[in-house]
């Protein structure tokens, strides 16, 4: 029980930094209303990490007492961008949620109804890495933005470091410590390093805005600024009873009626690829650590832990938090000894007692919170290792979806060239065999994703 207890607290303090980052993510961006999460005209920073927490914990513990296994959820970075830049900007809030559930929804008819292997083979395995690297250099690009160390300029080239090229406020001296020291921690193999990193770079901006008084950025008015929040510490602030009302807002329905129906079907099945190939990678490498895999490979209790993996998707949606997965993180539990559902429960638990210190993030600037998103993104683009680039039937398409997504700042627009653009390599070179045909269909949803807006403007609807 001890060794449970002990993977427990691992996994938790490993993975306890999507608290802090899922907000920044998702509670920063305005929807296609202009609104952000909980229908305000500001970011709710706290509110949208009390339901993070509260999602996270419900699930987590719902793993350790279904699957009885020692996996974590919260939820999934990359899902959370797309969720943000790619289904809220064009429609609600309350409606990119609901797409989220539906997506749950179509997963768990997967899992149940055996189809799950079809979708697994259907897609090449480099071209599920690919998409795996390409969100985690999308994500890196948003730390570095975030924190203003790359800027958009007015004129001349589309990007510059730091302020007119250079480096010149106290803010990004602490991102760029932060970044720094958090780098030194995960090559140091210490656990926790990403959590560690974050507190440590948010005390540091305390620090500096005590002494120097830098202010916020005022949305661009003074550059030198703090970005999102002014690192001050509040002692009334730090536990408040959370604020749950965010859960439940979300329209199951409502996306198809702001987009096509085709399209908001595309979006829910590129939510679904996505998670559903993170969670298979996810369970099969943390299974092995802990020894779970039997000798024919299979995991037991494999059909219980998708099923739950499912579920926390479609109540990430329903809880206004984006799909929840099963976390890679979960393997810091496994290191310690765990091996049972107890180990998920602790860390649920622990998840569950965050929600009271919520009002914490709102002390967290970008700039401390950022290079743990460029860590992160680091952390994904690694499996590019496992892409053959010597093979161009692949390679292409493994590159036009890892470099389009942070170019275009759209995850779907990456997966949907490497879909596409594998699909007509396959067919120039007579080897149709080779593609399955679920493969076709989603390229022609591709297709038609990319020539409809040229359609509408044809049509005269824009």
């Amino acid at each position: 029980m001890a060794r449970e207890v002990r993977g427990g607290l691992a996994t938790f303090f490993t993975m306890a930094y999507i608290v802090v980052l899922n907000p920044l993510i998702i509670g920063t961006i305005p929807d296609a209303d202009k609104q952000y999460l909980g229908d305000g005209s500001a970011p709710n920073i706290a509110l949208v990490a009390a339901a993070t927490a509260f999602v996270a914990g419900v699930m987590t513990i719902l793993m350790g007492v279904v699957a009885r296994v020692p996996f974590a959820l919260a939820a999934g970075l990359g899902l959370n961008a797309f969720v943000a830049f790619g289904v809220a900007s064009q429609m609600s809030w309350e409606d990119a949620m609901g797409l989220v559930v539906l997506e749950g929804i179509v997963i768990a008819v997967l899992v149940l109804t055996g189809f799950r292997v079809a979708v697994f083979r259907a897609i090449p395995p480099q071209l599920k890495t690919a998409i795996s690297v390409g969100i985690g250099l999308f994500i890196a690009l948003i730390g570095f933005v975030d924190a203003g160390f790359v800027r958009r300029v007015a004129a001349g080239p589309p990007l510059e470091l730091g302020i007119g090229g250079q480096l010149v406020s106290w803010p990004l001296f602490v991102f760029v410590v932060g970044l720094l020291a958090t780098a030194l921690l995960v090559a140091r193999r210490v656990k926790g390093a990403i959590l560690i990193g974050i507190i440590g770079t948010t005390v540091l901006a305390l620090i500096v805005e005590a002494i120097a008084r830098v202010g916020p950025s005022n949305g661009g008015k003074n550059p030198a600024g703090w970005q999102l929040n002014v690192p001050t510490f509040n002692l009334d602030r730090v536990v408040d009873i959370p604020d749950l009302s965010l859960l439940g807002q979300f329209s199951l329905f409502g996306g198809f009626s702001r987009i096509p129906i085709v399209l908001a079907l595309l979006l829910v099945f590129t939510l679904m690829i996505t998670d559903f190939f993170d969670t298979m990678g996810t369970v099969v490498g943390v299974g092995g650590q802990a020894g779970l895999i039997r000798e024919d490979g299979t995991l037991p209790r494999t059909r219980e832990i998708l099923l739950v993996d499912s579920v926390a998707a479609a109540a990430g949606g329903a809880g206004s938090v984006s799909s929840n997965t099963t976390y890679i993180e979960s393997a810091a539990g496994v290191a310690e000894g765990a091996r049972t559902g107890l180990a998920s429960v602790v860390t649920g638990v622990l998840f569950l007692l965050a929600t009271f210190l919520a009002p914490l993030v709102e002390t967290v600037p970008y700039e401390a919170a950022a290079p743990a998103l460029v860590v992160v993104g680091f952390l994904m683009m690694t499996s590019v290792r496992d892409i053959d680039f010597t093979d161009f039937d692949i390679a292409i398409p493994a590159f036009l979806t890892i470099v389009l997504m942070p170019f275009t700042y759209s995850i779907a627009t990456g997966i949907g060239a490497g879909f596409i653009t594998y699909v007509l390599i396959k067919l120039a070179r007579g080897k149709t065999r080779e593609v399955h045909p679920l493969m076709w269909v989603v390229a022609g949803l591709f297709v038609f994703y990319f020539v409809l807006g040229p359609l509408r403007v044809l049509l005269g609807y824009q």
